[in-house]
């Protein structure tokens, strides 16, 4: 399972990463990558630089299940949980690009505040205000599920701390000063990340 998490992950960071910033480029002129917000130090940078540890635990798993690594032995082996992960991953992969491709010209890593892009609902957007992250979450569920040692958990826990961070204290009032009552009224009615849950 090690090397199908790998192969996942690589995948996972080409389609999200690198061919998203290509087209956002090759659409906008903007590769859409904007950094961490927020001084060095500050709750917003925090969050960034927690969210890329994540980011960087992710691939350190299947490595040290197979390189032997300290922390890196599987904390548990069934057939049915890795088969879960390898499918958790994918719809995982799959989603967090296709809520990406939804939000069209308005797609960003990070927040430049003094840009000003449309408000996105339709789609997966409809569901949930915050689908790539939902998405993200569920392939690093799977990630742990396919290689399940301490660094895919902290690549989960770094992940999930992370997103809660960027998406409270940095997004969510950006997108609440640029589009003020219609960005207010969608948040009223639908969930962070899970529908239904998270206003």
């Amino acid at each position: 399972m090690p090397r199908l998490a790998m192969g996942i992950i690589v995948f996972w960071f080409v389609s999200l990463f690198v061919f998203r910033s290509v087209l956002q480029w090759w659409r906008t002129g903007s590769t859409g990558m904007k950094g961490f917000s927020g001084a060095v130090g500050s709750v917003e940078w925090m969050a960034g630089l927690v969210t890329s540890l994540g980011f960087v635990a992710a691939p350190l798993a299947p490595v040290a299940a197979l390189a032997g690594w300290p922390g890196g032995g599987l904390l548990f082996e069934s057939p049915v949980a890795h088969l879960v992960g390898a499918l958790c991953a994918g719809i995982g992969v799959a989603g967090a690009l296709v809520a990406q491709i939804e939000m069209g010209d308005s797609w960003r890593i990070g927040v430049d505040e003094s840009e000003r892009t449309a408000l996105v609902t339709g789609g997966l957007y409809r569901f949930v205000r915050n689908p790539i992250f939902s998405f993200i979450l569920l392939s690093g569920i799977g990630l742990l599920l396919l290689v399940p040692n301490l660094y895919a958990l902290l690549a989960l826990v770094c992940t999930f701390a992370g997103i809660e961070v960027q998406v409270r204290v940095v997004e969510e009032p950006y997108l609440s000063v640029v589009h003020g009552a219609d960005y207010d009224d969608y948040r009223a009615s639908t969930g962070r990340f899970v529908p239904g849950v998270g206003y």
